[in-house]
C-alpha cells in the first residue's frame, strides 16, 4: 500500500521511516513509555520471568531490574530526579572552575616564586591532563561501586590537594597538588553516567543538556571570579576560593543526592528482602565472583579506555570534542593580549568572558524545540529516529566555531580601527558552537552505551582535557611570537583554518553513523538488549562485562 507522503532521504528516520507517516501514528502512552510509572505490573520476556524462577546450583536467585523498576533512579519522581540534578550541576560547575580559574594566579605565581609565566602555566596544564585522565579511572567504578561514593571520595580528595597548593612554600608544591588534584577529579563521566540511571535514552536529552551547560559554564565562570581575586587578594586565595567552592559542593551532595546506579540500588533491595526472610534473593554485584581481585580491578580500570581504542563512537567523537575544546581553550587564552589593546584591566578581562557565558545559554536553550519535537514523534513510534537524529542541530551550529573565529581573528585589530564589542559578539558565536558539539557528542554516546555510560563519555573528557592542557602551554606562545604587526589576527585564523577540519567529521559522522555503529559491538548488544526489555535501559550486562574482561586478557 502506497504511503501518502513523500520519504525523505534522512539516515536518521529508521525503518524508511518519513515524518509525516510518524506524524499520523496514534500515540503509545503505555506505563511502560513513563519511567516515573512503577513497573510492578511488567512481566518482561519470557526468558526474565524464566530467570527469575531459576535458582543457581548454589540455591540464590538474582534479583531482576524488571521486577523492580518502580525502586530504580528511572522511577523517581520529577521533582526528586531535577533536586540531584541540581546539585550535580553545581559538583560539575565547581570542577570545570577549578581548572579555569588558575589562569589568574599565572601572572602572581610568577612574582612570587621569581619563575617565568610560561612554567607557572605547567599547574594549569598538569591539572588539565590529570583531570582527563581521572575522569577515565573514576568512571568504571562509579559503574561498580555507585555514583555516590566515589563522587564523594573524589570531592574530598580535590579539596584536600587546595591544602598544599593554597600553603605551598615553592611553586614544585603547586605542581604536586595540581597533578593530584586533577587526577582526582571524578569530571562528567560520573556526572553525566548519573543522567543515564535516572531518564531512559529517549528522555535523557533535558537533563544532558543541562549538565553540559555545568561543565563548559563552569569553564567560563573561573576568569570571571579569578579576575576579582586576582585583583584584590592574595595568589593563594585563588586556592581558597577553590577549596570553598569545593566544599560547599561537597556537603550539598552528601545530603542532597541519594545512590542513583541501578545496579547498587538492586543489591541494597535484595538485601532488604534477606533480611524479609527471603535468604536466596541476592542483588547483581553480589553475585559477581572474584569482584576485588587484580585481575578484576586492573579489568575495571581498563574499560574506559578499552572503549576509547576500540569503539569507533567513542573514539572519533571524543576526538572531535577533544580538538574542538583544544581550539575553544586557546581562543580563551588569547583573551589577555588581544583586549590589552584597548587597555582593558584585570576586572575587565575577566568580564569580557560574559558572552561566552550567554553564547552557552543560547545554545542550551536553542536545543528545546529539537528536544521536544523529537520526543513527540519517538512516542509516536519508538523506532521513527535513529541515534544519529542527536546529532541534526550539529550540523547547523558547527560551522559557527569557524565562522566566530575567523570573525573574532580580524575584529582584533584593536583602537582605533575597530570597537572592542566586535570580538565579543563573534566570541558568542564560538560559544556556541563549544556547547552544541559538547552536548550533542555526549547525548549520542549516553544513548549508545547507556549503563556504561560513564565509561563511554570517559573518552570525551580524556580527549577534551589532555587536549585542553597540551593548548595551555602553546596558547600564549602562539599568539606572541608569529611575526608581524598582524600576529593576534593571524593566529586566530590558524584556528579557524583548524576549525574547518573539525568540523568535517560531524557530517561523516550524521550520514554514515549506521555503519559506523555496525561496527560497534558493544553498542549493538546494548541497543538488542533494550529492545528485548521493552524499550528500558539496560542496567547491567553480563555479556559485555565478559567482553571487556576477555578483552583484557
Amino acid at each position: 500500500m502506497a504511503r501518502s507522503g513523500p520519504i525523505v532521504d534522512d539516515p536518521t528516520l529508521g525503518n524508511g521511516a518519513d515524518p509525516t507517516r510518524a506524524a499520523d501514528i496514534n500515540e503509545k502512552q503505555t506505563s511502560e513509555s513513563d519511567p516515573s510509572i512503577p513497573r510492578d505490573d511488567f512481566s518482561g520476556s519470557s526468558g526474565e520471568k524464566d530467570a527469575a524462577k531459576e535458582r543457581r546450583p548454589d540455591g540464590k536467585v538474582e534479583i531482576l531490574e524488571s521486577e523492580n523498576y518502580d525502586k530504580l533512579g528511572f522511577a523517581f519522581p520529577t521533582w526528586k530526579k531535577w533536586t540531584i540534578l541540581s546539585v550535580i550541576f553545581a559538583v560539575q560547575t565547581s570542577m570545570n572552575f577549578n581548572t579555569s580559574i588558575y589562569a589568574n594566579a599565572i601572572k602572581p605565581l610568577s612574582e612570587h616564586f621569581h619563575i617565568s609565566e610560561q612554567a607557572a602555566r605547567v599547574g594549569q596544564m598538569i591539572f588539565l591532563v590529570a583531570y582527563g585522565f581521572g575522569s577515565e579511572l573514576w568512571a568504571p567504578w562509579s559503574e561498580d561501586l555507585g555514583r555516590w561514593p566515589i563522587l564523594q571520595l573524589s570531592l574530598f580528595l580535590v579539596n584536600i590537594w587546595q591544602i598544599p597548593c593554597a600553603l605551598a612554600p615553592n611553586f614544585g608544591t603547586i605542581v604536586v597538588g595540581r597533578f593530584l588534584g586533577g587526577l582526582s577529579s571524578a569530571g562528567g563521566s560520573v556526572t553525566l553516567g548519573m543522567v543515564a540511571d535516572m531518564w531512559e535514552a529517549d528522555d535523557q536529552q533535558y537533563a544532558v543538556a543541562f549538565i553540559v551547560l555545568s561543565s563548559v559554564g563552569g569553564s567560563a565562570l573561573g576568569p570571571i571570579i579569578g579576575a576579582f581575586v586576582q585583583n584584590f587578594l592574595p595568589w593563594n586565595w585563588n586556592f581558597w576560593v577553590q577549596l570553598i567552592f569545593g566544599a560547599a559542593v561537597q556537603a550539598a551532595h552528601f545530603i542532597l543526592v541519594p545512590e542513583t546506579r541501578s545496579t547498587i540500588i538492586l543489591d541494597r533491595e535484595a538485601k532488604k528482602r534477606r533480611k524479609a526472610g527471603e535468604a536466596e534473593v541476592y542483588g547483581p554485584n553480589e553475585l559477581k565472583e572474584h569482584r576485588f581481585e587484580t585481575k578484576e580491578i586492573l579489568n575495571t580500570w581498563a574499560r574506559p579506555f578499552i572503549m576509547f581504542v576500540k569503539e569507533p563512537i567513542v573514539l572519533w567523537l571524543s576526538l572531535l570534542s577533544g580538538f574542538s575544546d583544544a581550539l575553544i581553550f586557546t581562543f580563551l587564552e588569547s583573551f589577555t593580549p588581544v583586549f590589552e589593546q584597548w587597555s582593558f584591566t584585570t576586572i575587565a578581562l575577566g568580564l569580557a568572558f560574559i558572552p561566552i557565558i550567554i553564547g552557552y545559554f543560547i545554545a542550551y536553550f536553542s536545543f528545546f524545540p529539537f528536544i521536544h519535537r523529537d520526543r513527540q514523534i519517538r512516542r509516536r513510534d519508538p523506532d521513527a529516529l535513529q541515534p544519529e537524529r542527536r546529532l541534526y542541530w550539529l550540523l547547523y551550529t558547527a560551522p559557527l566555531e569557524t565562522i566566530g573565529l575567523f570573525g573574532f581573528a580580524w575584529t582584533s585589530l584593536g583602537p582605533p580601527r575597530v570597537h572592542w564589542i566586535a570580538p565579543l559578539i563573534f566570541s558568542v558565536l564560538i560559544a556556541i558552537a563549544n556547547y552544541c558539539i559538547y552536548m550533542a557528542t555526549v547525548d549520542y554516546m549516553i544513548a549508545s552505551y547507556g549503563p556504561y555510560s560513564a565509561s563511554a563519555t570517559g573518552g570525551n573528557a580524556l580527549a577534551r582535557d589532555v587536549l585542553a592542557g597540551i593548548a595551555a602551554m602553546y596558547a600564549i606562545p602562539m599568539y606572541e611570537n608569529i611575526p608581524g604587526p598582524l600576529h593576534l589576527e593571524w593566529a586566530s585564523t590558524i584556528l579557524a583554518c583548524i576549525a574547518i577540519l573539525v568540523t568535517i567529521p560531524i557530517y561523516i559522522f550524521y550520514w554514515k553513523g549506521p555503519v559506523i555503529r555496525e561496527r560497534s559491538k558493544f553498542a549493538q548488544t546494548l541497543a538488542s538488549d533494550r529492545k528485548a526489555k521493552g524499550g528500558r535501559r539496560v542496567v547491567n550486562s553480563d555479556t559485555l562485562d565478559q567482553s571487556n574482561r576477555d578483552a583484557t586478557v
